[in-house]
């Protein structure tokens, strides 16, 4: 069974120079109480894979603005004008995925899988350094997994086996996220006792989840 434990217990779990996935689009779905207490606790040098660096500010523009992070792979940026920034300047590293290809590449992670073809980004400056296969006529490029020492979700509900149930939209990038870390924080709204959730309803069984926390909702 998963601990249950505070938010600053959990963030501590967090080390200098960690790989980190942090779920959501946007704010939607996003651990917003763990990103806050991360940026509070001035963690760096994090390599960091999230579809996107929230706004500024907010979300993982928190940890943006708290110079945590020194590399970063994502989707875009454009809704967070000190990411932009930043990776002019040469403060951050910053690797840009189709957003498709991101989800893929972490499923990869989860799974076990050598890497992903995909005919996304033939032809444009996503394939440079790739290798490419033609099959069928049609010219691919290998992508390859993604995994993280951590990975910060936001679920809706959890049972104390750390089964996971998501509300609407916040379904997003969480529950693949749960099985490409080799630690899994999942922070939740509600902890139930086992046997009170729904098991058609459980998204991401308890096997994947190491830690409970539990978060003021953020509307999601």
């Amino acid at each position: 069974m998963p601990e249950i434990l505070s938010v600053p217990e959990a963030v501590a779990k967090v080390k200098d120079g960690s790989t980190v996935m942090i779920g959501g689009f946007l704010t939607c779905g996003a651990p917003l109480n763990l990103i806050a207490e991360l940026a509070r606790r001035g963690v760096r040098d994090l390599t960091l894979i999230a579809n996107d660096t929230g706004v500024q500010g907010n979300g993982i523009g928190m940890l943006i603005s708290a110079d945590a992070v020194a590399n970063l792979i994502t989707s875009h940026i454009g809704t967070n004008p000190e990411t932009g920034r930043r990776m002019i300047e040469g403060r951050l590293q910053v690797e840009l995925v189709p957003q498709g290809t991101l989800v893929e590449r972490i499923r990869c992670g989860g799974a076990g899988l050598g890497g992903v073809l995909t005919p996304t980004g033939v032809g444009t400056i996503v394939a440079e350094g790739k290798q490419e296969f033609v099959i069928e006529g049609r010219t691919y490029l290998l992508e390859t997994p993604l995994h993280a020492d951590v990975a910060l979700i936001k679920a809706w509900k959890a049972d104390r086996k750390g089964n996971l149930i998501y509300r609407k939209s916040a379904r997003n990038f969480n529950p693949i996220m749960a099985m490409a870390a080799e630690l899994v924080i999942a922070e939740v709204e509600e902890i139930l006792e086992v046997g009170e959730l729904d098991p058609d309803q459980v998204v991401t069984p308890g096997i994947f989840v190491d830690i409970l926390t539990k978060g003021v909702s953020s509307g999601d």
